[in-house]
């Protein structure tokens, strides 16, 4: 059976111990964020995606190998394991080429080959062979040809004539074809080298009356085609509208097959095999191995599709916080009204009132009133407005209401459009009608929207990464394997920035390294029922949180002025002691350490090393203590959009504007402008140079200066450039 240990290193480039380490590392329970962030020296500082992908590829092949075993042993009962096939077996690292290998052996319906062989065609198709492998010395062999046919006419076995024995043993023999793993896999490449996918729209969708247009005449290389396309067309296809297939040189493939089967020269034998092969290509072999390009295309379609979605949610969930800071939240309406939330700078809800600024003159002025009222009552820094209906109407009124309101108040106050993609479905989900449960819907989504402008990871951890809005074709490609994905990004993200132990909600902690929800909801318990935690050790005492359990979360927890400084830095206890000897050897009070300056960069780390400490471990925590609990997220930012510009039929073509990035696809980006439509920036139109992936030139909440080149009011369509 394969090395795995040795396949990993050759195909990831890591060295055994490297592997080996990392292998028993999380077979020990050890989560990926605990790895890279506190074992590097027993991984030699590998990264977060270097052990995603060791661990995926591990899981690969060991169940690879469970099915090796299961295959040998199946083909060991029926007696017919050689040893070139058992080496062959071992030795294959896809899954696709090891089911290649089993399929003459996988048990079968009831065939045409099946049939043959219970009329006893059988031998006659073994002489046949025999004879186009010239393994028969015969003299005449075209009459001995004829002569073994006639034996095998039996009116019994229901074989009446020459033409229906060679019938028989010509499906014999297709199948048996069909069943060879090198022929398969020429097949299979050449259509992905030399295939072509076609699409055309169903005669009964009229031109202009469906979403697959530019998939009506459609040609492109199976190897060129990008995954959004096949992603349309199969989704197109499911629809009933397109008719999609893979179109190839078949006569090619024929003639490859001819030339690797018949051996004979004779012309009987030649005709007989050519017969035999046209018949295995086109019933058994073209159509299971078309499914297998389009399968194999599918895969790779959503693998890209995923790894894209993933980095849009990293992006939108490492966005700037705007801060934990006293926050007006406004879910916007026209014929409802505005909800108002006011929420603290811990995000507690304070209260809520509705106004109705779109009315009436009269409403508009009372509205604009409570707004002031709540200002100054709550002393707000923040004021975060959702972009959807009625959105850049409530941030107008907003304007002028803080223009009055800074003519004599000298503290200005910052007001955000928020993305409230997905709020809906947080208003409605049990978490919050767990924690709002007095509630209206609409009041908990503009409390969600406020705790969103001041830290997005807290609050979009709450929503199911698929409502979020940032994927693309996020339906249609592998559910398993995108929940999996977007679950290593949020435990990727939540980790990578840390947590403060008392403020976080039972989701957020649920997402931390090592800690289940079982155990965050009794750790939300434990601080309800005994205040606030003063230090990390305290963990120690909640239900079901053991050792294990908090060595692995430990390090990604933060305790603001605790008993402890060390319990707000990404120190982890298990390195606390280095540090109060290297306060004891500057000479300050542990409390002191974080203000040593240049004289921690002077130290010599070698002295502090042990067994199990290394200086990886010193590096990251000097740096941790020149910067203790720093926010490892960008300045906060936010985009300004162009006042009078409200719908899509303010746009003019040439207009500039500043607008938000809202979501990153292979084909382009697409720029919240504040018209309540957001515009495509092609891929050919992000930058002056030719531009392969999005994703290198824009990513999701990025502030962006855009020009509009195309507007169609009739579609909702809008076609905007990033160029100079």
């Amino acid at each position: 059976m394969l090395d795995i240990a040795q396949v990993l290193s050759d195909e990831l480039s890591l060295k055994p111990h490297q592997i080996k380490n990392a292998l028993e590392l999380l077979a020990e329970g050890a989560t990926v964020p605990f790895i890279a962030r506190y074992r590097k020296e027993r991984t030699g500082e590998m990264n977060e995606l270097q052990l995603r992908a060791l661990f995926e590829r591990f899981a690969y092949l060991s169940e690879l190998e469970e099915r090796k075993s299961i295959i040998l042993e199946a083909i060991a009962t029926q007696g017919k394991l050689t040893d070139a096939l058992k080496q062959k077996i071992a030795t294959c690292l896809q899954k696709t080429e090891l089911e290649d290998l089993y399929l003459p052996f996988r048990p079968k319906r009831r065939t045409r080959a099946t049939i043959a062989r219970e009329k006893g065609l059988e031998p006659l198709a073994e002489f046949i062979k025999s004879l186009n492998q010239a393994k028969l010395t015969l003299d005449n062999p075209e009459d001995a040809f004829g002569q073994e046919v006639a034996k095998y006419i039996s009116a019994a076995k229901d074989v009446t004539t020459t033409e229906a024995a060679l019938k028989g043993a010509s499906d014999i023999l297709a199948e048996e074809i069909s069943e060879q793993a090198e022929l398969r896999n020429y097949i299979r490449k050449f259509l992905m080298q030399s295939g072509v996918f076609t699409s055309k729209i169903k005669v009964e969708h009229l031109e202009g009356t469906t979403k697959f247009e530019m998939y009506r005449d459609y040609e492109i290389d199976v190897k060129l085609i990008a995954p959004h396309n096949i992603l349309a067309l199969l989704r197109g296809k499911a629809d009933g509208v397109l008719d999609f297939n893979i179109h190839f040189d078949e006569e090619k493939v024929l003639a490859h097959l001819e030339s690797q089967i018949i051996l004979s020269k004779l012309k009987s034998i030649r005709t007989f095999y050519q017969t035999a092969i046209a018949d295995a290509f086109k019933r058994l072999i073209k159509s299971s191995v078309i499914s297998e390009v389009i399968s194999d295309r599918k895969q790779y379609a959503d693998l890209k599709s995923i790894e894209t979605f993933e980095t849009n949610l990293r992006d939108l969930l490492l966005a700037s916080p705007a801060g934990m800071r006293p926050t007006l939240a406004i879910d916007p309406g026209f014929r409802t009204g505005c909800k108002v939330a006011v929420i603290s700078e811990t995000g507690k809800f304070l209260e809520y009132k509705a106004v109705f600024p779109h009315q009436s003159a009269a409403q508009r002025q009372q509205a604009g009133k409570t707004i002031e009222t709540f200002l100054r009552k709550y002393e707000i820094e923040l004021i975060a407005i959702g972009n959807g209906t009625a959105g850049r109407e409530t941030s107008e009124f907003i304007a002028d209401v803080l223009k009055a309101w800074e003519r004599s108040n000298p503290k200005s106050i910052i007001s955000v459009m928020v993305n409230e993609s997905g709020a809906s479905i947080y208003s409605a989900s049990d978490v919050a009608i767990a924690e709002f449960p007095e509630l209206d819907i609409t009041v908990r989504g503009a409390i969600s929207i406020g705790r969103r402008l001041q830290d997005p990871l807290a609050e979009l951890v709450k929503i199911d990464p698929k409502s979020i809005g940032v994927g693309q074709y996020q339906h249609d490609v592998d559910q398993k394997l995108l929940q999996q994905k977007l679950n290593d990004t949020v435990e990727s993200c939540v980790n990578y920035v840390g947590v403060n132990l008392n403020t976080a909600s039972q989701e957020l902690l649920s997402f931390v390294s090592g800690i289940t929800p079982a155990i965050a909801k009794n750790i939300v318990a434990y601080r309800n029922q005994n205040g606030a935690f003063e230090q990390r050790r305290t963990l120690l005492k909640v239900a079901k949180l053991g050792p294990k359990t908090f060595e692995q979360a430990a390090g990604f927890l933060r305790i603001t002025d605790g008993k402890n400084p060390l319990d707000n830095t990404a120190v982890h206890p298990e390195s606390y002691s280095i540090v109060e000897a290297i306060a004891a050897d500057l000479n300050l009070p542990l409390g002191q350490i974080t203000q040593a300056g240049d004289r921690l960069k002077r130290l010599d780390l070698r002295k502090y090393m042990t067994d199990t400490v290394g200086e990886p471990t010193l590096r990251d925590t000097i740096a941790e203590l020149e910067k203790p609990g720093r926010d490892p997220r960008a300045e906060f930012r936010y985009a300004s959009f162009q006042e009078g510009v409200r719908e899509i039929s303010d746009l003019q073509v040439g207009m500039e504007l500043e607008g938000v990035v809202t979501n990153v696809a292979n084909f382009g980006a697409f720029v919240d402008i504040g018209v309540h439509q957001d515009g495509l920036v092609h891929i050919s139109q992000l930058a002056d140079r030719f531009v392969q992936d999005p994703k290198q030139i824009v990513k999701v909440g990025q502030v962006v200066k855009v020009r509009v080149l195309e507007v169609n009011e009739k579609l909702k369509r809008i076609s905007l450039t990033m160029k100079a």
